[in-house]
């Protein structure tokens, strides 16, 4: 696939001016009228725009798309589509309709003001037709905005709108290249797209979960989250005033071992005083690392990973967080709750080994005041040394002798809390081992991974797994 040019800012939006079969609706609240901006700016703007709107006032713009709990919120952004698509086709439909394709674009963003000192954010959507008369089809973003200057903000968002709407109508036929060309023009990290979704005819063969994939992997954004149904959700939203609990693996395949060590942790965060009875939030995390070999990304053995932990319910987090500090970082950006990390003793002997952090001025320190800093505990499981047979715990853990006293004071206040519940049965599995089983046909891995996975696995061919003749099975 040969790489398209990239259009300057300018040229998409008079590309778009002149293609008479374009033609729609611009609403934005907040940020001022940032997208439609440029429509008129580069001329021709009377083929393209029907009407703009920005219902800068709450009053207004809940009497035209009803009230909701925010104003800067995807349930808003729908609203405003719903209600300026079904417009545009109730009144365009007989003039227009069969000769243009018609659309809505709709944003609410709040940006950096006098009283909001915080990164600006907002969702931005269309919702359009690629046929004349056809059924519409729907992109949706959110987005944060990373300048420091309002002005800035407002400028990044008006060459992301019009990237969106080039992207929408002229590569949707390429979602992968339509996600990489929303940044067009915006280079230097001023924006964040951390959520997209897809829906509608042009999309019918999209999974919305590859669509997140990309997201990390062509750096978009360093996390995003979908649940065990498939939907995509935004950070915010899904972690707002919520504790946390997560565990990161590769989950090729998800075994016994994993699942025992988030429920014992599960199990024992709820009893903490200080959870007051309150249920985390469960997480499965699995790195951008953990999915990309030599010859890059396999979809579908990452989707065989995602519907297995969907078969237990699980909502998962795509992440480029090779340190754990980056992760804790991240889930406090969004909660100041309690967030549990769950990890195996090899994942927290790493933690403090210090050559992981001649990238950190303040090197292992500096990474754990970073890790610690908000009300983040490492529930550590226990394991079983393959050599030697001994059982290693976070309480008889070895550190390097001049670290013993960090490591003993952090054990004593409890930011590292041992497993203290787990099955001794499940410490010599590995899913290494029970991978190579199941790609051999050794029926013994069956036991060794839950029982709904399994299921799935034999149901789905997952993982290399081929069903084996009754005489040839090992």
């Amino acid at each position: 696939m040969t790489t398209p040019e990239k259009l300057a800012t300018h040229q998409k939006a008079l590309h778009i001016n002149l293609d008479a079969k374009k033609y729609g609706t611009f609403a934005e609240i907040g940020a001022g009228q940032e997208v439609a901006r440029w429509f008129f700016h580069v001329g021709g703007a009377a083929g393209t725009v029907a009407k703009t709107i920005s219902a800068y006032d709450m009053g207004v713009s809940d009497a035209i798309y009803g009230t909701c709990e925010r104003y800067v919120s995807r349930q808003r952004l729908v609203a405003m589509l719903n209600y300026e698509y079904n417009l545009a086709v109730e009144r365009l439909q007989a003039t227009r309709g069969s000769k243009c394709q018609l659309f809505a674009f709709a944003n609410t963003v709040a940006t950096r003001s006098y009283t909001r000192h915080e990164d600006g954010h907002g969702w931005l959507g269309v919702r359009f037709q690629t046929e004349c008369h056809g059924e519409p089809s729907e992109i949706i973003v959110h987005v944060r905005l990373l300048d420091l200057e309002a002005v800035r903000e407002q400028e990044a968002l008006g060459v992301l709108g019009v990237n969106l709407l080039y992207a929408a109508f002229y590569q949707n036929q390429q979602p992968e290249v339509l996600i990489g060309a929303l940044l067009d023009q915006l280079d230097g990290g001023r924006i964040e797209v951390d959520m997209i979704r897809f829906s509608g005819p042009a999309f019918a063969k999209v999974d919305n979960r590859l669509m997140s994939l990309q997201l990390v992997h062509q750096g978009l954004t360093e996390a995003t989250m979908f649940t065990a149904e498939g939907e995509v959700v935004q950070a915010a939203d899904a972690l707002y005033k919520k504790a946390v609990l997560i565990e990161r693996g590769s989950f090729r395949p998800i075994i016994n071992t994993t699942l025992d060590m988030l429920e014992r942790a599960q199990e024992q965060i709820v009893e903490e005083p200080e959870m007051k009875g309150e249920s985390p939030l469960v997480l499965m995390e699995m790195t951008l690392r953990s999915l990309v070999s030599e010859s890059g990304i396999d979809h579908q053995d990452f989707l065989a990973r995602v519907d297995t932990l969907s078969a237990l319910g699980k909502t998962v987090m795509i992440s480029n967080f090779r340190r754990y500090y980056r992760l804790a970082g991240y889930l406090g950006r969004y909660t100041h709750k309690r967030t549990g990390i769950v990890l195996g003793i090899p994942s927290l002997r790493e933690i403090f080994d210090e050559k992981f952090y001649t990238d950190l001025e303040g090197g292992l320190l500096e990474s754990l005041g970073k890790l610690f800093r908000n009300e983040v505990k490492l529930y550590a499981y226990p394991w079983r040394d393959p050599a030697t047979g001994e059982v290693i715990t976070a309480a008889n853990l070895e550190v390097a002798p001049h670290l013993r006293k960090l490591y003993a004071f952090l054990l004593d206040n409890g930011s590292i809390r041992p497993i203290l519940r787990h099955n001794i049965e499940y410490l010599p599995i590995s899913s290494r081992d029970v991978l190579s089983k199941i790609q051999c046909g050794n029926r013994e891995w069956e036991k060794l991974v839950p029982p709904a996975v399994v299921a799935m696995i034999k149901q789905n061919g997952f993982f290399g797994y081929q069903e084996q003749p009754m005489g040839d099975q090992i």
